[in-house]
């Protein structure tokens, strides 16, 4: 589980291949317009895993207040770097992170990678019916 290099640098993003995979590759935003990206990544802590030889592999946001509250959204490796610990190295530097300590509430969404963030600590909503939403089709 070694070589993932973590950065919150927003300048070493490489967003082209960000909203290629957002658009293309997550199942959880297809179509997503490059602009919403970039805005989405001006206004959110965002954590970059690198390899040497490779460039981006990884990448998670997170929108918060860093006081009270954060979201962590569209966390993901690269299919062809999976099965090494990255997504592991990805989540140790987000929950590590000085901005994100003592908050209240830390919330994500998820449809299949239960495993890795119920080792952080994440559960189901204790009270479901207090969390409300709007959903939009605008990507």
């Amino acid at each position: 589980m070694g070589g993932l290099r973590i950065s919150t640098d927003k300048g070493e993003l490489d967003v082209p291949l960000i909203h290629r995979f957002l658009s293309t590759g997550a199942y959880w935003s297809p179509g997503v317009a490059r602009e919403t990206v970039e805005r989405a990544i001006a206004g959110s802590l965002c954590f970059g895993g690198y390899l040497d030889g490779a460039g981006q592999v990884a990448f998670a946001w997170v929108i918060t207040d860093a006081a009270t509250f954060a979201y962590l959204a569209d966390v993901f490796v690269l299919p062809a770097h999976r099965g090494r610990g990255h997504a592991v190295q990805l989540m140790d530097a987000v929950v590590a992170h000085p901005q994100l300590q003592g908050l209240r509430r830390f919330m994500l969404a998820t449809l299949d990678a239960h495993g890795l963030y119920a080792r952080y600590g994440f559960v189901a909503p204790a009270r479901p019916e207090r969390l409300m939403e709007i959903v939009s089709a605008a990507t």
